[in-house]
């Protein structure tokens, strides 16, 4: 065992233990889907071969909260409407959950590790629910493109003023 393998298992030890490591350390005790659904209002019309691509509006949310057992609870919304000219597609809205356990992050920085860091840990997951239940509803599989969790943090938390600006 090399001396670096000692101290991997030495800061997972301390993280199971609840100590912070040498640095900040951040574990999934749980994911889960807390709401998922998927409308499908024209099918089997719709599904014709051949139509014109569909415009996709994409939305993502982030929102964290602290637990009394010290932990976290992280939940990523992700809702995706597909339109064309003649109508809604589909409609698929998926609010995916986890439980984190953070471990060495100053207090100051505890918000962006659980909507910037956090979301990045849950959103492949997320993201293959969504490219499952769309093929399900008879679609080619919807990829979402990855997102800038960072960019999406920095836009919430930007004064209005300088929302309008940037348009």
């Amino acid at each position: 065992m090399t001396d670096t393998d000692t101290e991997a298992g030495a800061g997972a030890a301390a993280l199971e233990n609840g100590q912070a490591a040498d640095g900040p350390g951040i574990r999934i005790l749980a994911q889960f889907i807390r709401d998922l659904s998927f409308e499908n209002p024209r099918a089997p019309e719709t599904l014709r071969a051949g139509a014109e691509q569909p415009q996709i509006d994409l939305g993502v949310e982030m929102n964290a909260r602290g637990r009394d057992d010290g932990l976290f609870e992280v939940d990523l919304k992700l809702s995706a409407r597909a339109t064309r000219d003649d109508g809604p597609l589909f409609v698929v809205e998926l609010l995916y959950g986890g439980v984190f356990q953070i471990a060495g992050v100053p207090p100051e920085d505890m918000e962006p590790v659980l909507l910037i860091e956090c979301p990045r840990f849950l959103f492949p997951f997320a993201r293959r629910i969504i490219a499952d239940v769309s093929s399900d509803g008879g679609y080619p599989p919807f990829l979402l493109d990855p997102i800038d969790f960072a960019g999406v943090y920095a836009a919430r938390k930007a004064p209005p003023e300088e929302i309008i600006g940037n348009a």
